[in-house]
């Protein structure tokens, strides 16, 4: 029996998948449940998986798209296992002989002289330590010779080669980077996309982390990091802020009473945005453990499309790659976004005096369509004020019991 493996439905609204990677070869002996091939869909990576076991007929390439359904390989369950590897082919003898040596015509080169431009030694040695190609200068000597005035005055020029490498490599794009690339651009086309900025002293988040972060993970096994009191921030200014919680459908205001916070890694190919489900009832315990779960998920390539399906507000730390402030786009449909960034310490004016504090930038990236500049402002301003002061208004005034010491 012949068995037709088609392509399954990663999940809803995919189409179509691209044959990133085949795992075995025309011909192979697989076994059921095996890993045979690495599909891409717009959202993550996947593993197809043998339905049975026999000899295998690949009916695709790597790059191929490839619709939901359609036929990707041939697999003759009635093919016997083969009890060892097959010996090597052994060549005829004929098929050894060496093919006759053709000898190249001798070409005489020609003898380059004054005449043709090039430099007198004097003037080659110059050029050489300038790094500019004789072919680059127009010689006033007889006959065009380059005279060591000449090489004196040159001047490299921006435009022109001098003798570093140049070369080029076209690669395809996989279909999760050409998807991202897509929504990317959707989404600074169809949004009415604006950015506010803030700053946030980051002075009580380092000492509650200097405090207990080895406690917190001796208890949990996990960081105390600066993800949890971010989320535990977002989650109090949506709340706050529901219009930010909401997305455009149609002519209709979609809003959320939970928040699904997506969160921006970066994968082994590309972009990643896997999502925490109801954060709002989350413990900073709970946050860092699925925040490490995730992520460790997204760089491995087990991440699955259900876990980066959905999620009504994004977070994206640009800062671990040391950017000091961006504008981050929108992650559609959803309607807001906020950028982390890093902590440099920097001067600032407290209780009337210039002391030096860590301090991060934070932007907001809101659709104007849905967001006013009011609650974009304001909204920021709330996870700015919760992050400056995190015992209160995060932890209820009982840091130990928060963080479930």
């Amino acid at each position: 029996m012949v068995l037709e493996m088609k392509v399954p439905s990663p999940g809803e609204s995919i189409t179509e998948v691209e044959i990133a990677e085949w795992l075995v070869q025309d011909g192979d002996y697989v076994e059921k449940d095996q890993a045979i091939a690495e599909v891409d869909s717009d959202k993550a990576t996947l593993e197809l998986p043998a339905e049975e076991s026999g000899v295998i007929t690949l009916k695709a390439e790597e790059g191929d798209a490839v619709a939901v359904g359609e036929v990707v390989c041939l697999i003759d369950t009635t093919a016997a296992k083969p009890e060892g590897e097959a010996a090597p082919a052994v060549e005829k003898q004929e098929d050894k002989k060496e093919p006759a040596k053709v000898e190249a015509p001798k070409v005489e080169a020609k003898k380059e002289t004054y005449a043709s431009g090039s430099p007198s030694p004097a003037a080659k040695k110059i050029l050489d330590e300038k790094g500019i190609a004789p072919s680059a200068v127009s010689g006033t000597g007889r006959d065009g010779r380059i005279t060591k005035e000449d090489a004196v005055k040159a001047v490299p020029s921006m435009g022109t080669p001098t003798g570093g490498s140049r070369g080029e490599s076209r690669s395809k794009l996989s279909m999760l980077r050409r998807k991202v690339a897509e929504r990317l651009v959707s989404a600074k086309n169809e949004t009415a996309m604006l950015t506010t900025f803030n700053e946030v002293d980051m002075s009580p988040i380092f000492e509650l982390r200097k405090q207990y972060k080895e406690t917190f993970k001796e208890k949990h096994g996990v960081s105390l990091g600066f993800m949890s009191f971010f989320t535990k921030a977002v989650v109090r200014a949506l709340e706050l802020y529901p219009a930010v919680n909401s997305m455009i459908d149609g002519k209709e205001m979609l809003s959320y009473d939970f928040c699904d916070i997506s969160i921006a890694v970066s994968g082994p190919k590309g972009l990643m945005v896997p999502v925490i489900r109801n954060a709002e009832n989350l413990t900073f315990r709970g946050v860092e453990a699925e925040v490490k779960r995730l992520a460790i998920r997204a760089r491995e390539g087990e991440i699955t499309v259900d876990e980066m399906t959905g999620g009504t507000f994004t977070i994206t730390n640009g800062g671990v790659f040391g950017s000091m402030l961006s504008t981050p786009i929108i992650n559609p449909p959803q309607s807001a976004i906020l950028g982390m960034h890093n902590i440099v310490e920097r001067p600032i004016a407290k209780d009337g005096q210039v002391v030096i504090a860590p301090i991060m930038y934070v932007a907001l990236s809101y659709d104007h369509r849905i967001i006013d500049g009011k609650e974009s402002v304001g909204f920021l301003v709330a996870v700015k004020e919760a992050l400056e002061s995190p015992e209160e208004l995060l932890m209820n005034d009982n840091v130990e019991k928060a963080l479930e010491l």
